[in-house]
Order: structure tokens, then C-alpha cells, then sequence
């Protein structure tokens, strides 16, 4: 014979296993009714308003080496004599910057400053300038190997060159195709300077003569940048 506490406990257990059907009910209709109208948005059959806006991602702020401005219009090759260039080490390699230092002079090109980047640059060769600088930078570029070329805010017409970890020589003279009788070519995709905006001026770390020792700097830097602290 069932007892009352037996009975008690068995009503216990129907009504909790029915409340956990009701709830699992629940749930599973829930979810049916989520997959139905997902379905719905995705196939058009509805729309929904805050849905219904085109999405767009926003326009890139042009910055480091991602927009090349042109030479000036009717702009003619700089006399390399004209082009004062300050040559920084941005690689591991020791004595990198005296080198092509050297090589620049022995151009005829006037190298005003040889140092060390404070931070080492993944790149082959990278040429910073302002928009007064910009027929002598393109002058400089022929002589290298596809150079990054940024503008920055500086006022005078040098041109810095940093030297980087994939750097290894200037181009030979007879791979220079710059003919001091015609006009200077922009680089491909490059605009007008005024449309061009400048990335920070950077500033000189430490100098040396030209021809001395520089040694690499031991920070690395974010992928592809160049830090030069003010004196």
C-alpha cells in the first residue's frame, strides 16, 4: 500500500518533471521560431529597417608611405651636387650607413648627416622629404631599388634616406635612367603634393661624420616604421 509520504514525493517529482517539459517546450519553439525568421531575413522574404542600410568601410587616412605625392609639373632631374641627403642606419647591419654614405658622395651627391635610426626598418630603403624636397628625393630614388617614399612636414629640400634591413647597394650608374634633359616621372598612382598629407618631420638622433662607424640599433620596431628621436 502506498503511503501518504510516497504519495507526496511522487506528485513532487510529476510536477517537476512537468514544469522541465514546459521549459524544454519553451526553449525548442523559441529556437524554431529564431531559425524561421533568420531564415526569412536571409532569403528577403523580410526585411528589417535597421538591416536595410548599406554598410561601408571607412575611407583610410593617408599616412605613412601609403600615397606618393608627384614631382612638380615640368619638375627636371636636381644636379646631384644640389641634393643634401642624410643617410640614417635602420638596419642591424654595422657600418651600413657610412657605406652608402660613401657611395653617395662618390656620386656627387652632398650627405649633410650620417647616423643611426633608433629603431631598425623592414624595408630595403626609405626616403623622407617635404614639398620643397620632392624633385630632389625623386633625383635620389633613381639610384635605388624601389625606395618607400614619404612626405613629411619638413620646410627645406633635404632628404633623408634611411637604409633598411633588405638594403644592399645603391643601384649600378648604368641602371640609373634619369636623363637630366627630361622630366621627372611620378610614381605610379602618386598625387598632386598639396593633396598629399605629411607624416610628422622626424628629427635627427645622433650624428657623425661621414665615413665613421654607426652602430645598429638594438629595438625593433611596429612592421615597416622608422622612429628618429629629437636631440
Amino acid at each position: 500500500m502506498t503511503t501518504d509520504p510516497d504519495r507526496a514525493r511522487d506528485l513532487r517529482r510529476r510536477r517537476m518533471h512537468e514544469r522541465q517539459a514546459g521549459i524544454f517546450g519553451l526553449l525548442l519553439a523559441g529556437l524554431a521560431v529564431a531559425g524561421i525568421g533568420s531564415a526569412a531575413v536571409f532569403s528577403g522574404a523580410v526585411e528589417l529597417p535597421f538591416l536595410a542600410r548599406d554598410f561601408s568601410t571607412a575611407t583610410p587616412t593617408p599616412g605613412v608611405g601609403s600615397i606618393v605625392p608627384c614631382p612638380p609639373t615640368g619638375a627636371l632631374p636636381v644636379a646631384v651636387g644640389e641634393v643634401t641627403v642624410n643617410v640614417y642606419n635602420g638596419s642591424n647591419a654595422s657600418g651600413l650607413a657610412s657605406s652608402t654614405a660613401n657611395s653617395l658622395t662618390e656620386r656627387g651627391f652632398a650627405v649633410a648627416t650620417v647616423a643611426n635610426a633608433t629603431l631598425r626598418l623592414g624595408d630595403a630603403a626609405r626616403l623622407s622629404f617635404g614639398a620643397s624636397g620632392v624633385a630632389a628625393a625623386y633625383t635620389l630614388a633613381a639610384h635605388l631599388d624601389n625606395p618607400v617614399m614619404v612626405l613629411d612636414e619638413r620646410q627645406d629640400a633635404t632628404v633623408d634616406l634611411i637604409v633598411g634591413e633588405r638594403f644592399n647597394d645603391l643601384l649600378a650608374a648604368d641602371e640609373v635612367t634619369l636623363d637630366p634633359a627630361q622630366e621627372l616621372v611620378g610614381a605610379a598612382g602618386c598625387r598632386p603634393v598639396e593633396e598629399v598629407v605629411p607624416a610628422p618631420a622626424p628629427s635627427v638622433a645622433s650624428s657623425s661624420e661621414p665615413g665613421a662607424e654607426d652602430i645598429p640599433a638594438d629595438e625593433e620596431p611596429l612592421e615597416g616604421e622608422v622612429v628618429v628621436e629629437g636631440e
